[in-house]
């Protein structure tokens, strides 16, 4: 059972302990699902101990549990759950911060930074362990603060993806909201000399604007391959698509595998191959073309997008399926995400028909091609 945290520093994935703290957990995962998290900063960042976040009010004082927005403020906290097979002697352990006295669990929690904390053992309950994403903790731990252990620059969380939820709603779990905007919230830095997240600070700082989007499309697409990875649909964060297949759509249910083979051979030779539903036969409208080598596909994607085909016009974009990577993984291949990102960037800037790449459904069609290319894959193991 594992959650992602998305902040301005970058990601982190943390697995949960279910059946060692169920409170807990339970209250993690339901706080992450009405974004009871979002737009919550590190508040206490102290180099070499913990960084510490979940208080809306980001003063270190506020948050209730989810037991206490659901059944009223006599159930605002909830008990400690100590297991002697959970203890501080591991970094990345998530903890419960409490209100100063035992049982008062709330929606406040901590990373520990090191693997000598005994000392906090049967003190503080432990709920989960970060599994990926450790660089960002580091990130986080290496900002400059104040004498209050407060970064100078605000250190956001974006957004929580609960990549799995065994427990029920609890009565009166409040409907999902949408996503709070930054002046949804009256946060109590603002009086304060602060740098925003988004403010040129350190790794941008001397950049132009091109690098910067450049740096913002490389974390995107970091993102996106860690939730792919852990959901089991990719079997590696930096395992990147082939980038001598196509991705076919849009296309008449008449038009056959072999004709889209004579009508892109004349960029080389090539291997079409139409999706089609497995219990009726028929063409599902989208298919894959595939080239011997990287110019040949390259030069059917710039002038066949948006041609007409059996009086349809079809659209042509670079494959995001990984269903033939998974043995050259295996084998030991591995190529980045990020290289891809900036290459089919780079690539659809050159292209006459931009305009019809950059759509709404574009990201959905990428997530969906991935799923399909691993339905055959096993969801990694994970602590439970």
């Amino acid at each position: 059972m594992s959650v992602l945290l998305q902040t301005s520093k970058g990601d982190i994935v943390i697995d949960l302990f279910t059946e060692l703290a169920p409170l807990a957990c339970k209250n993690f995962l339901k706080l992450c699902k009405i974004k009871y998290y979002h737009l919550c900063t590190f508040h206490y960042v102290d180099k070499g101990f913990v960084i510490q976040t979940g208080d809306p009010t980001n003063t270190g004082k506020g948050g209730e549990s989810i037991y206490g927005i659901c059944f009223g403020e006599q159930a605002r906290y909830f008990e400690d759950e100590f297991t002697p097979k959970l203890r501080h002697n591991r970094k990345g352990r998530v903890s419960m911060a409490n209100a100063g006295q035992p049982n008062t669990n709330g929606s406040q929690f901590f990373i520990a930074l090191s693997d000598q904390l005994e000392y906090l053992d049967d003190k503080y309950t432990i709920f989960g362990q970060v599994e990926e994403g450790w660089e960002t903790v580091e990130a986080i731990e290496s900002v400059l603060v104040d004498e209050r252990k407060k970064p100078f620059q605000v250190i956001r969380i974006y957004h929580t993806i609960i990549l799995d939820d065994p427990f029920p709603d609890p009565p009166g779990l409040p409907p999902i909201p949408p996503s709070p905007e930054r002046n949804d919230r009256q946060r109590e830095e603002s009086s304060e000399v602060r740098l925003d997240d988004d403010e040129v600070w350190q790794e941008e700082e001397g950049l132009d604007s091109e690098e910067r989007e450049k740096m913002r499309r490389r974390k995107e697409a970091r993102s996106r391959a860690e939730v792919l990875e852990i959901i089991g649909d990719i079997p590696d964060a930096e395992v990147k698509p082939p980038e001598t297949t196509l991705f076919v759509c849009k296309l008449n249910p008449v038009t056959r595998s072999e004709d889209l083979e004579l009508i892109f051979s004349r960029f080389g030779e090539c291997k079409a191959e139409i999706i089609k539903d497995k219990v009726t036969g028929e063409s599902l409208c989208y298919g894959f073309i595939e080239f011997p080598d990287r110019k040949a596909c390259e030069q059917a994607f710039f002038k066949m997008n948006n041609c007409l085909i059996d009086d349809r016009r079809i659209r042509v974009d670079f494959s995001q399926s990984v269903a033939k990577l998974w043995n050259r993984v295996r084998q030991g291949y591995c190529d980045r995400l990020e290289e891809d990102e900036e290459f089919l960037h780079s690539h659809r800037k050159r292209s006459n028909h931009s305009e019809y790449l950059f759509d709404d459904d574009l990201e959905e069609k990428a997530l969906f091609q991935y799923r399909r290319g691993s339905s055959h894959s096993k969801t990694r193991k994970r602590h439970k």
